[in-house]
C-alpha cells in the first residue's frame, strides 16, 4: 500500500483470510466507490463487510467513464478516498500502463490537474480505476458478490418495507435479493446513487425538487430566471413543423412546463453516459448509427445550430492514453433531458428500457453529429475523428453500463443539507466529511416559452463559497424509523445542496466515515444516531479525514475582518436574494471573495446585512467593493436604523479607500439593529457586494 493513511490494526492484518460468519459486522448494498471504500475502512478496523453489487462491476462512476474528477477544491479530501488518487497517480508512473501515447504525451487539464510535485492524479481511464479499487478489494479480502439486486417488490413509493427488507425492533435484520439470497448483517450501509435499500425498507425519502419555500432556500425548484447556462440559442422553433403548433411538439419538450418560478415539481435533473472516447486509429470503435435510430430526436439540435450555435458540442476532457471523459456542454448534447422522471422508483426492468434508451439516444447522437449534413462542416470532421473505446468496457460496442445517475432518490432525515449549509449561513456542528463543489444542477425540462421558442430550464451553477463540513446526522434515517442504516451517497439533503455534494471523492470519504461509525455503533452496543461523536471525530481525524476547513486568505487581495475594530458583516452573512456570481481576482475585498449579480435580473437582487452597535457611539458604516470599469455607477444602498430608511447611489466604478471601504454615513448611533441593503434595480453594470463594516469612531 502506498503513503497508507490509516494504521492497520494490530488485530487485522492486510492479508489475513477471515473465515465466514452468519452475520455480518457491515452489509453493503452497493458496489459503489463509496460502497468499496466503506468495505475497505470495516476491513481496516477489525470487522466483517460484504458488498452487494447489483451489477457486474464495482466502483460506479468512477470506474464507468467519470475521469474528469469533479471536486472543486482537492485539498478537502483525505483519507481512503485521498489514497484512491494516490494509486491513481502510481499507476501511471509505471511506463506499461502507457499503451497509445507516453506520460510525456498526456497533459491534463481544467478543474483535474495535477500540481507540480503533488502525489495524486485526479485523470484516468475508467480500467485505471477499476485495477485501484480492485487492487483495495484483493488486498483487504473484501467479499464481493455480484449481479445481486434487492427484492425491492411492494416498496414503489408507498412508504411499505418491501419483500426484499427484514425490519425487526425498528432494525434491519436482512436483506434478501432476487435471486433469493438472504445476507443478515448487524449495520447496513446504503451506497446505491438510487437510495434502493432505505426505500425498500420503507424509510422517508424524496424525488424530484422541493420547493425553494421547503428549506427557505432560492435555488431550488423550477428555475427558468437562473437556466442561462447550457441553453438553446434564442428563436429555436419546437413544433415538429415549423411555425405550426398544430404539428405537435418535438421529442423530449414538456408541453406541461415550466411551473411556477421556485415551485416543487416531480422532475429529476438529467442523466447522460460519461463516454470515453479515443481518436486513435487502432483503439477506435466508429460511431455508428443505431437500430433504432430516430431522427426527430436529433431535429432539436440541428436547428440549434442554425440558430448559430458553434463550437464543439461536448466536453471532451483529455485522459491518457489519448481516451476522454466526454459530458454535456450546450444547449442540446449529450444530456437526455426529460427522460429520466420514472427512473428513481422503476422496476429493475423499467430501468433497464430506460439506460437503453439513453444509450440509444447517444450513440444516435454522435452519429448525427458526425455525418448529418445540416450539422457545421468543422463540427462533423472534428467529431468524425473520435469513437468509443476496443480496450475499456465489456460491451463490444465500447459503451459501458454505468449511467450518470445524477440525482434520484434523497434521504429525509432529521438534519438536511441545504444551501444554507453550501453558502456557510449554517454550519454543521457533527462534520463527517467536506463538500467542495459549486451548487449544480444540470437541465431538468425542456419547455415552449412565451414567445414560443423552445428553452431548457434546471441548470443552475453556483459557487463561490469554501469547502463546507456535512452532517453526520444528514446520513442518518429518522430514528424512528430505523437506528442500523446510514447512507453515504443519496443522503439526506435538498436538490440544490445535493448537487454540491455529490462529487465521487466526496461519496468515498462519507462512504469511510459511514464504515467507522457503523463499527463504534457496534463496539459501543448502540444504535447509530446515540454514538458519541467526538469518538467518531477523533478516529475519522486519526484516519486523515478533513473535518475542518480553515481558508487562508489571498495576500494583497484580501482583508481579513477579524483585523478590522467594531463589527464586521461579510457576504456570506448576509440575507441575499440573487448575487451568487463570485469572483477574486480584483483586490481588495474583504475574506475570500466577493460576489456580483452577474449584470442580470436588474431590480430582482438584494442583500441585507444587519448588524447591531455593540453601545451607543459615534460609528462610521462603511460598505467595501471591488472597482472596475464594468462596474454599475448607480448602486442603489439603503441604510435602516430606529425604522428611518436613508437611500443612496454609490459609484462603483470609482475606486474606494485604500483599505477596500468606502463610507456610506457617519454619526452617533443608539445601541440596538442597523440594516443595510444593497440592491441591483435600475443599475448600468455590474453589482458588487462584499461586506458592511461598523466601525467605531473616536
Amino acid at each position: 500500500m502506498i503513503a497508507t493513511l490509516i494504521m492497520l490494526p494490530t488485530t487485522l492484518r492486510a492479508n489475513e483470510s477471515r473465515s465466514e460468519t452468519e452475520v455480518y459486522d457491515v452489509v453493503i448494498y452497493g458496489g459503489t466507490a463509496a460502497g468499496i471504500v466503506a468495505a475497505v475502512q470495516v476491513e481496516w478496523l477489525g470487522g466483517s463487510a460484504i458488498v452487494i453489487e447489483p451489477g457486474s462491476r464495482i466502483g460506479g462512476l468512477t470506474t464507468g467513464g467519470l475521469g474528469q474528477t469533479d471536486i472543486g477544491n482537492k485539498a478537502a479530501i483525505g483519507g481512503i478516498a485521498r489514497e484512491f488518487y494516490q494509486r491513481i497517480s502510481k499507476y501511471y508512473q509505471d511506463p506499461e500502463n502507457w499503451k497509445w501515447q507516453t506520460s510525456e504525451q498526456y497533459k491534463s487539464g481544467g478543474q483535474s490537474r495535477t500540481a507540480e510535485g503533488e502525489s495524486t492524479m485526479w485523470t484516468f481511464e475508467p480500467s485505471a480505476a477499476l485495477e485501484v479499487l480492485q487492487g483495495f478489494v484483493d488486498e483487504h479480502n473484501v467479499k464481493v458478490v455480484y449481479d445481486e439486486r434487492l427484492d425491492r417488490t411492494g416498496s414503489r413509493r408507498s412508504g411499505q418495507v418491501g419483500a426484499g427488507v427484514q425490519i425487526v425492533d425498528g432494525k434491519i435484520h436482512s436483506i434478501r435479493t432476487v435471486k433469493g439470497n438472504v445476507y443478515r448483517g448487524r449495520m447496513f450501509i446504503d451506497a446505491t446513487y438510487e437510495g434502493d435499500l432505505f426505500a425498500t425498507a420503507g424509510i422517508s425519502y424524496t424525488v424530484g425538487r422541493e420547493a425553494n419555500a421547503t428549506y427557505n432556500e432560492t435555488l431550488s425548484g423550477v428555475q427558468t430566471a437562473n437556466a442561462r447556462h447550457h441553453q438553446l440559442m434564442p428563436g429555436v422553433d419546437p413544433y415538429v413543423r415549423k411555425g405550426d403548433p398544430d404539428s405537435g411538439l418535438l421529442p423530449g419538450i414538456d408541453p406541461t412546463g415550466p411551473g411556477e418560478e421556485g415551485s416543487a415539481d416531480h422532475r429529476v435533473q438529467a442523466y447522460c453516459f460519461r463516454v470515453c472516447l479515443t481518436d486513435h486509429p487502432e483503439n477506435r470503435i466508429p460511431f455508428f448509427k443505431p437500430e433504432n435510430y430516430d431522427p426527430n430526436l436529433y431535429e432539436l439540435m440541428l436547428r440549434n445550430f442554425e440558430a448559430g450555435q458553434s463550437g464543439f458540442p461536448v466536453i471532451n476532457s483529455g485522459m491518457p492514453n489519448r481516451k476522454t471523459d466526454t459530458n454535456n456542454r450546450t444547449g442540446f448534447s449529450t444530456d437526455f433531458i426529460g427522460q429520466n422522471y420514472d427512473y428513481p422508483e422503476a422496476t429493475d426492468e423499467e430501468r433497464q428500457q430506460i439506460i437503453e434508451r439513453h444509450r440509444t439516444y447517444q450513440q444516435g447522437l454522435f452519429w448525427t453529429m458526425a455525418n448529418h449534413p445540416r450539422v457545421p462542416e468543422n463540427t462533423r470532421k472534428i467529431v468524425s475523428r473520435w469513437g468509443t473505446c476496443k480496450d475499456e468496457f465489456e460491451r463490444e460496442d465500447g459503451w459501458q453500463q454505468q449511467l450518470y445517475i445524477r440525482e434520484a432518490r434523497r434521504l429525509v432525515g432529521d438534519e438536511v443539507m441545504t444551501q444554507h449549509h453550501c453558502q456557510g449561513r449554517k454550519v454543521a456542528e457533527d462534520p463527517v466529511g467536506m463538500a467542495a463543489y459549486t451548487m449544480d444542477s444540470h437541465n431538468v425540462q425542456r419547455y415552449v416559452d412565451a414567445n414560443g421558442h423552445a428553452r431548457n430550464e434546471g441548470d443552475v451553477q453556483v459557487g463561490g463559497f469554501p469547502p463546507y463540513p456535512i452532517s453526520y446526522r444528514s446520513l442518518l434515517p429518522k430514528p424512528n424509523e430505523c437506528t442500523n442504516l446510514i447512507v453515504p451517497v443519496s443522503l439526506s439533503a435538498s436538490h440544490m445542496a445535493f448537487g454540491s455534494i455529490r462529487m465521487e471523492p466526496v461519496f468515498m470519504v462519507l462512504g469511510q466515515s459511514s464504515a467507522t461509525a457503523a463499527i463504534q455503533a457496534i463496539r459501543d452496543k448502540q444504535p447509530l444516531h446515540e454514538i458519541d461523536y467526538e469518538k467518531l471525530r477523533e478516529q475519522l481525524i486519526s484516519d486523515k479525514q478533513v473535518l475542518d476547513w480553515i481558508p487562508t486568505l489571498r495576500p494583497g487581495f484580501s482583508i481579513d475582518p477579524k483585523k478590522l475594530s467594531g463589527v464586521v458583516l461579510d457576504d456570506v452573512g448576509a440575507e441575499r436574494t440573487g448575487f451568487n456570481g463570485a469572483g477574486y481576482t480584483v483586490p481588495k475585498f474583504v475574506g475570500h471573495n466577493y460576489r456580483h449579480d452577474g449584470n442580470v435580473d436588474k431590480g430582482k437582487q438584494h442583500a441585507t446585512y444587519t448588524l447591531s452597535a455593540p453601545k451607543p457611539g459615534r460609528y462610521a458604516v462603511r460598505l467595501s467593493y471591488t472597482a472596475n470599469p464594468n462596474r454599475a455607477s448607480n448602486v442603489p444602498v439603503t441604510i435602516v436604523r430606529n425604522n428611518q430608511p436613508q437611500t443612496m447611489a454609490v459609484n462603483q466604478r470609482k475606486k474606494p479607500g485604500e483599505d477596500g471601504f468606502v463610507t456610506l454615513v457617519e454619526d452617533n448611533f443608539e445601541s440596538g439593529e442597523i440594516t443595510v441593503t444593497v440592491s441591483n434595480e435600475g443599475t448600468n453594470g455590474y453589482v458588487i457586494i462584499d461586506a458592511v463594516h461598523l466601525k467605531p469612531i473616536k
